[in-house]
């Protein structure tokens, strides 16, 4: 079982500069950073986790710029998006972004990706959030063919370029891994198309994650790793993690001052040899 830490970095919370190698001293192998690149003051769609929306949400550092930021102070550390709010993103910046992030961390980037679910947020951004789902898809086949071919090009009903040449291309091959968010069914169709692991939430059950296996394995996937998005502390969820396959767990990392964080990130180390151990 492998562990990381998925979290929102703020500019009140720690300094990425200082994150990335308290994870990696503890021997965290991952982390996962959240965006959100506004919060429209109207807040019609509710929040899905219930109540006020977390004052997070409102202050996230752009997750590339984060995340390049923490590559440079570690060597081992995986840094990727957790996830990365496709339909909100221009398809040839994003090519960009992710190509150069995982060039200057030397092969390091886990792209995370999903949907998103604040709907004006996705207005602002002129995307329909009834067509964001297929927006998505068509985004992973473009962003593919940008990273592995010399002249890309995609004709779909939501994107239309004719040939270009971008690079850098992205130094793992032949692409960094996506790991598709969601336990949608459309989700799932989404990661037997295109994501190389699945990112389900916390609260996705041992069943669920046998279920899915086992749905993967009748598409010919049977390999995808599965990594648990935000885990909690509470051992018997984390021991139903281990029951149902999963190879990684990343605990959610709450936003705070430095000390705090570093504290808190001794009590989520000491946590990793017990779940490993079965307790």
């Amino acid at each position: 079982m492998k562990f990381g830490i998925a979290t929102f970095v703020t500019d009140e919370g720690i300094s990425p500069l200082v994150l990335g190698p308290a994870l990696e001293e503890r021997g965290f192998d991952s982390v996962f950073l959240a965006e959100h690149s506004h919060i429209p003051t109207s807040r019609q769609t509710p929040y899905p986790s219930g109540g006020d929306l977390p004052r997070k949400y409102y202050r996230t550092l752009d997750p590339f710029v984060a995340l390049t930021a923490m590559a440079s102070v570690t060597n081992r550390l995986l840094v990727g998006t957790g996830i990365a709010l496709l339909p909100q993103r221009d398809v040839i910046h994003l090519a960009k972004e992710v190509a150069s992030v995982d060039l200057v961390s030397d092969g390091r980037f886990q792209f995370g990706v999903g949907v998103g679910w604040n709907r004006e947020e996705m207005r602002n951004h002129g995307t329909d959030p009834k067509t964001r789902g297929a927006l998505m898809d068509e985004m992973l086949g473009a962003l593919i063919g940008i990273w592995t071919s010399d002249e890309a090009e995609f004709h779909g009903s939501y994107l239309d370029f004719d040939p270009i040449f971008a690079w850098p291309k992205p130094v793992q091959r032949p692409h960094p891994p996506i790991y598709v968010g969601g336990e949608s069914d459309a989700a799932l169709a989404r990661l037997a198309r295109f994501g190389d692991a699945w990112f389900p939430r916390s609260n996705t059950s041992p069943e669920k994650l046998r279920e899915v296996r086992r749905w993967l394995t009748a598409q010919g996937r049977p390999d995808v790793p599965f990594t648990i998005f935000g885990a909690g502390k509470d051992p018997a969820k984390l021991a139903g993690y281990a029951d149902g396959g999963v190879e990684r767990i990343t605990f959610l990392l709450e936003t705070m001052p430095e000390s705090e964080t570093l504290a808190e990130l001794d009590v989520l180390a000491q946590l990793r040899p017990r779940v490993s151990a079965g307790e």
